[in-house]
């Protein structure tokens, strides 16, 4: 059995990542969404143990000292982790595994788990960028400007990701099929086709 493949998909707050995968959990289930674990509140529709596994930040430290985490960051004042048992179990089975995490995160995985492929998810443009943040009517106007702050700055690590993809208003379906055919595209990159030339040799 072909060991499955990992997928880390970034992007900043309002780019729309949840809804894109929330798209590709409905029409390709095969696909192993990862749920992150976080010491933030739930928000707006968000449902336990679905979007987020939510804990508190006692439970979250406890579980960094027994090792249970695959990566882990600290992000506005929460935590946000990986269970292992999210990834590993599933890689070995053969599922591709999807996770949804920041920059900062995404760059441990990469150095912790080089075959790692990764996609950064970004609105069209900064103006829609900020429509979407101020039409969730979640956060006060500081959070809104930091958060802005912040999705300039994680754009700018765009080059360091394998992939790009651009998620336009009311195009989420569309963009989860173009994440699909990334994923199908890399399962036919000579890297991961070695259980080919087992066959003949």
């Amino acid at each position: 059995m072909s060991k499955g493949l990992l997928f880390v998909l970034s992007g900043p707050a309002g780019s729309g990542k949840g809804t894109v995968l929330e798209e590709l959990r409905k029409k390709h289930p095969e696909i192993k969404v990862s749920i992150s674990m976080t010491t933030r509140a739930p928000r707006g529709k968000e449902v336990p143990n679905v979007n987020y596994y939510y804990t508190t930040r006692e439970d979250f430290e406890k579980r960094l000292e027994n090792g249970e985490f695959f990566e882990y960051a600290e992000y506005s004042g929460n935590y946000y982790g990986t269970l292992n048992s999210e990834v590993i179990d599933c890689l070995d089975k053969g599922q591709d595994v999807i996770l949804e995490i920041e920059v900062v995160g995404a760059k441990k995985v990469k150095e912790k788990y080089s075959e790692a492929i990764t996609v950064m998810l970004t609105p069209p443009d900064a103006q829609t960028l900020e429509n979407r943040l101020r039409g969730r009517k979640t956060e006060k106007e500081p959070e809104i400007q930091r958060r802005l702050a912040k999705a300039k700055e994680e754009i700018t690590h765009l080059p360091e990701y394998d992939y790009s993809v651009v998620n336009e208003d009311g195009r989420a379906v569309e963009c989860a099929e173009l994440l699909y055919a990334i994923i199908q595209s890399a399962h036919r990159r000579t890297t991961y086709t070695k259980t080919i030339i087992e066959k003949f040799i």
